[in-house]
């Protein structure tokens, strides 16, 4: 599973509970993307980074 370059933010586990308080695995998968983005001045690199990064402006697409 791919992991955001800038946060590390990955996929997370834990329970679901249903109303009867059964418990069974879950996951949870952020949402990241492969984008272009700027590196430097003048180049640019693919990375995985996650939409949150990109929304907040941590990242600029090149």
């Amino acid at each position: 599973m791919a992991k955001c370059a800038v946060c590390d933010k990955s996929v997370h586990f834990g329970n679901q509970v249903s109303h009867s308080h059964r418990r069974s695995n879950k996951i949870w998968k952020s949402n990241i993307q492969k984008v272009k983005v700027k590196t430097g001045p003048t180049s640019a690199k693919k990375m995985y980074v996650c939409t949150n990064c990109l929304r907040s402006g941590k990242v600029e697409r090149a």
